[in-house]
C-alpha cells in the first residue's frame, strides 16, 4: 500500500508539473491572462517590483530544490523515491502561481506587424517549446519527472545509474532544455512590459542556475564532464569547434 501510494503521489506530481509548465506557455501564447488568479492588482507594490520578486522567487525556489544539500533534507521527510517528484510537484504549483499572480504592466517593447515576421516569430516561440520537451526525452524524460523512480520503488526493482550520454541535440548543446526555454520567451511578435520581466527573469534564472548545475555536473562526473564542456556549447552550437 505504502508503494502504492507514492506511486500515486508520483503520477499526480507529474500531472501538476506539466501542467505548470502549460500554463507558462500558454499565458506567453496569450491563450490565457496574465494573472488569471489575481482578484484585483495590488495598489499598495508596484507591479514591476511584484512581479520581479515572483520571478526571484520562483527561481530561488527552483535552484535551491535543485542543490543536494535540500535533497539530503527532503528526503528525510519524504520517502527518497518520491523526491524528485515532489521538487516536480512544487515546481508545478510554483509555475501556476507566477502566472496566475502576476501583475499587468502598461507599455509595449516591440510589436511586430509583418505577416511573414509574425510567422516566422510564433514558429520559433513553438520550436523553442517543442525542442525543449524532445531534449528531455533525449536523456530520460520519466526519471527528470520522478515517473521512473516512483514504478521501480512500486515494482521493487532496483534503480540503475543513469549514464552519462550525448545523444541528438546533447552533442551539441550542453543544455538544450534550457535552450528551447530562451527562445520560448524571447521568440514572440509582441513584446509587452509584461511579459518583459518574465522573459529577462528567467534568462537571468537559467544562467544562474546552469552555473550551479555545471559546478555540481563537474564534480560528479569528472574529467568527462569537463572535456564535454570543450565540446559542445552551452546553450547553442559551438560554431567554431573545441
Amino acid at each position: 500500500m505504502a508503494r502504492l501510494l507514492i506511486l500515486l503521489y508520483g503520477v499526480v506530481s507529474y500531472l501538476i508539473g506539466v501542467a505548470g509548465l502549460v500554463a507558462i506557455i500558454v499565458t506567453l501564447a496569450g491563450f490565457m491572462p496574465w494573472g488569471f488568479l489575481l482578484d484585483s492588482p495590488s495598489s499598495a507594490t508596484s507591479p514591476i517590483i511584484w512581479n520581479a520578486g515572483l520571478v526571484f522567487l520562483w527561481g530561488l525556489i527552483h535552484t535551491g530544490m535543485a542543490r543536494q544539500g535540500f535533497k539530503d533534507v527532503l528526503c528525510k521527510v519524504v520517502p527518497e523515491p518520491a523526491e524528485r517528484s515532489t521538487y516536480v510537484l512544487i515546481a508545478g504549483i510554483t509555475s501556476v502561481a507566477l502566472v496566475g499572480y502576476w501583475q499587468y504592466i502598461p507599455g509595449q517593447v516591440w510589436h511586430v506587424t509583418t505577416p511573414a515576421a509574425v510567422m516566422l516569430l510564433w514558429g520559433l516561440f513553438w520550436f523553442g517549446w517543442v525542442f525543449c520537451l524532445a531534449a528531455t526525452f533525449a536523456i530520460n524524460h520519466f526519471d527528470l519527472f520522478g515517473l521512473r523512480q516512483v514504478f521501480l520503488n512500486y515494482r521493487q526493482m532496483p534503480k540503475p545509474p543513469l549514464n552519462f550520454v550525448k545523444r541528438a541535440m546533447y552533442r551539441y548543446i550542453r543544455h538544450p532544455i534550457q535552450t528551447g526555454v530562451v527562445i520560448g520567451v524571447w521568440a514572440t511578435p509582441s513584446m509587452s512590459m509584461t511579459q518583459l520581466i518574465l522573459s529577462f527573469g528567467f534568462t537571468v534564472y537559467i544562467f544562474i542556475g546552469l552555473w550551479y548545475e555545471e559546478r555540481d555536473l563537474v564534480e560528479s562526473i569528472g574529467q568527462d564532464y569537463v572535456d564535454y564542456k570543450q565540446e559542445t556549447g552551452k546553450l547553442f552550437p559551438r560554431l567554431f569547434g573545441r
